[in-house]
């Protein structure tokens, strides 16, 4: 336990180093009346396009001089942030009143760009004292029209900050828009601004440990806790039914070993009850594709170690609220540090499988889920920068990653895979493989591969999809999620469930005489992948208001590598539990 424990402790290290400077800023100063408290704009973009986001000054926002960008962090650049020194100058326990900071003449080039701007619900996120503020720039007042080009469109030109502080420290910021302090855009033709703001400071007894418990409590009000629970409940229910299901067919299976046993040899093999008995010859023949097989075993068991140290994280704490790019950098070091399983899971049993090529198996596990995911990165940083949009890697981060691909990943699956080989494991099977395989009889339809698949991702699926909501509402929205003990609590529900109708589906084929199992229980463990994806369609066209080239194909696209992932792990997963249970029922039989 000691070593997970410190490698734990690492990883955590390396989060809250690298998850953004600001806070140390937030965590190490106390202010004085006065001082200079850090305040950066962040970026604007589509509310309802979270993916499409742009530099806060590439609107043609006033700019002050001595703009600095702010030093970020890999997950910071990973999550769209840009930080930049802000126009506003909010010092400690200094008020202001209108005061006016810019004074602009719009050209009709600048007034058509902030038109379009609010036409989109354009927002801008700023960071003050490391609290997030959020704020639209504009407003579209349709006055009951049905027309378009009837609407008027205004930005607003006056904000009011209002700051609560305790001693000496900022507890909260809030920023309002005057609504009666607005500029004209619906004519194409230059205008006057004048930009101003106020700011007004509060005396609060909140201490400064308890300041982001307003963000993390909004996913935990009451009513949405019901929900979650009756996710919880609906699951349990689920995995009780098949866990009573599955019961049942191993009790079925002993009682008529038993029966078996209990009668002389011939009456035995005259009784056609469990099929699966006679093709003990069969069912351990190593499947085809081996490399492939066991390379997908690798990658799923590495993905299942990244997401169980994520759970850990998180759990812990690390992941709080507006703690910019922490998860993105947990990612990608804990991804890098694990890879050695990858490698060692996909060699050892390639090996056990008696493959001779284990370099060339090594190089598919390394390629299996991070060949997707680069051809796919390639594409949409590519169309994010045509885009000009944040979300666009600078080429000093894609060598970033690139270095750590290749002094930390490859070396490790390298590692791991000569540990793998040197292991000399050999596959443990009950029963003697005989020399000819065994013809399979013709089977149904519903028996094949597609149909089987529906069927088992239908039901892990159906214990997760409550929770699929919230998560698609903070990855592709603007809700926050904090609940991680109850999702966590779900994702093991979501394991059974995988683990115990591949196992039942696995028996259902035996006692077909269908063999071919190998690939069988792997496809049906990790269908549910499937069934994510499915449900991306629904939510991008019924549940959300993403539109556009580039938040569609970020959508759809980053959502493909992540289902892709999750058939990689939940398929580990289904097949492991059949492997287990076929060598629990051929190990209590005899067989010639």
């Amino acid at each position: 336990m000691r070593l997970p424990t410190s490698l734990l402790l690492f990883i955590g290290a390396l989060i809250f180093s690298g998850a953004g400077n600001v806070r140390s800023d937030a965590s190490d100063h106390r202010y004085k009346d006065g001082d200079s408290v850090p305040l950066y704009a962040n970026k604007v973009g589509p509310f309802h396009n979270p993916s499409e986001t742009y530099r806060y000054f590439d609107l043609p926002f006033c700019i002050p001089d001595g703009v600095k960008d702010k030093k970020e962090a890999l997950g910071e650049v990973l999550n769209g942030d840009r930080l930049v020194s802000a126009p506003y100058k909010l010092n400690f326990r200094e008020e202001k009143d209108s005061d006016v900071y810019c004074r602009k003449k719009l050209s009709r080039e600048q007034v058509e760009q902030f038109r379009r701007a609010v036409e989109k619900d354009y927002y801008f996120q700023m960071y003050y004292d490391d609290l997030p503020i959020w704020g639209f720039i504009g407003k579209v007042d349709k006055e009951s029209k049905s027309d378009p080009s009837e609407f008027k469109y205004f930005l607003y030109k006056h904000i009011q900050f209002e700051i609560l502080y305790n001693k000496d420290r900022v507890i909260e910021i809030n920023a309002r828009m005057d609504p009666h302090s607005l500029v004209d855009l619906t004519e194409d033709k230059e205008v006057d601004a004048e930009f101003m703001y106020t700011v007004k400071w509060k005396e609060t007894e909140t201490p400064f440990e308890k300041r982001m418990d307003k963000y993390a409590m909004s996913s935990s009000l009451p009513h949405h806790l019901e929900i979650h629970w009756f996710s919880i409940i609906n699951s349990c229910v689920t995995v009780l039914l098949l866990t009573g299901f599955l019961a049942t067919i191993l009790m079925r299976v002993l009682k008529n070993d038993f029966m078996k046993y209990a009668q002389d040899e011939e009456a035995a093999d005259d009784q056609e009850e469990t099929g699966w008995k006679y093709i003990h010859g069969d069912v351990f023949r190593f499947p085809k594709h081996k490399s492939l097989f066991a390379a997908s075993l690798g990658s799923g068991t590495q993905l299942f170690t990244l997401t169980i140290f994520i759970f850990m994280l998180s759990l812990v704490g690390v992941f709080y609220p507006y703690n910019r790019g922490a998860l993105f950098t947990a990612l990608v070091v804990i991804y890098a540090l694990t890879s050695g399983i990858a490698g060692y899971t996909a060699s050892s049993f390639y090996c056990q499988l008696e493959g001779k090529n284990w370099v060339r198996n090594l190089l598919l596990t390394g390629g299996l889920f991070c060949g997707p995911l680069f051809l796919t990165f390639c594409f949409l940083n590519t169309v994010a920068i045509a885009y000009s949009a944040t979300a666009a890697l600078p080429f000093g981060t894609i060598v970033v990653i690139v270095l750590i691909w290749t002094l930390v990943t490859s070396p490790l699956l390298v590692l791991g895979g000569i540990a793998g080989k040197n292991s000399k494991a050999e596959f443990q099977a009950p029963v003697r493989t005989t020399k000819y395989p065994r013809e399979i009889p013709p089977l149904p339809w519903y028996r094949s591969a597609i149909p089987q698949m529906a069927m088992a991702g239908f039901l892990p699926f159906s214990a997760i999809y409550i929770e699929l909501y919230y998560i698609f509402a903070s990855v592709w929205g603007h809700r926050i999620y904090t609940i991680y003990s109850i999702l966590f609590i779900v994702f093991i529900i979501l394991l059974i469930v995988t683990a115990f109708i591949t196992v039942a589906l696995t028996y259902f084929q035996l006692a077909a005489e269908d063999h071919e199992w190998w690939w069988r229980s792997f496809l049906c463990g990790g269908s549910t992948g499937l069934f994510i994806y499915a449900y991306c369609l629904y939510y991008y066209y019924a549940r959300s208001d993403m539109s556009g080239f580039m938040q569609t194909s970020f959508f759809f696209g980053y959502m493909a590598c992540i289902c892709y992932g999750f058939f990689l792990m939940l398929g580990t997963v289904g097949f492991r539990a059949a492997l287990l249970f076929v060598r629990h029922i051929y190990r209590s039989i005899k067989c010639e």
